[in-house]
């Protein structure tokens, strides 16, 4: 099985005449298996709520040079543990869930440690309101979400 830059394992699609890898840990890592495997950088779309991956461009990831993005309308906002303010939200999240538990606080430095290495975390945002953590390979299935990855294309041997 191939794997990412964190030596997780890639998900492999396969269309007519080409194989689609995507799960790549950054916009880098995506670029150099393009670069190792011969292959083509594209963004392909989940927009049906199945696992289902499309060619796209709708996402603007090629443009941007980033490798997940997330939508699904004005009331929701997903945060990537890779984009800018993800660990404020996570912070906030844990402290919630520590308090909700009345953790001592060494259970709560423990409790953040679960968020940083839970499977590429994103936060759900509600109306400007923590909603949940979820995972990226989740977000897919999530309130309808347009869920946008990076991804190389290989030609079918």
């Amino acid at each position: 099985m191939e794997k990412n830059a964190y030596d997780q394992e890639l998900n492999r699609y396969e269309l007519e005449d080409q194989i689609i890898y995507t799960g790549f840990s950054s916009y880098e890592d995506a670029e150099n298996y393009a670069r190792d495997k011969n292959g083509k950088l594209v963004e392909v779309g989940f927009r049906d709520g199945n696992d289902n991956p499309a060619i796209t461009n709708e996402g603007g990831l090629l443009e941007k040079k980033i490798h997940y993005r997330a939508e699904a309308g004005d009331e929701y906002q997903f945060i990537h543990s890779s984009d800018p303010g993800f660990r404020d939200y996570a912070d906030e999240l844990q402290k919630i869930k520590a308090k909700l538990r009345e953790d001592a606080p060494d259970e709560r430095y423990i409790a953040n440690f679960e968020i940083e290495n839970s499977e590429d975390p994103i936060v759900v945002i509600k109306n400007g309101h923590l909603e949940s953590v979820t995972s990226r390979e989740r977000s897919k299935y999530l309130k309808h979400a347009k869920v946008y990855e990076i991804a190389v294309t290989v030609p079918k041997s």
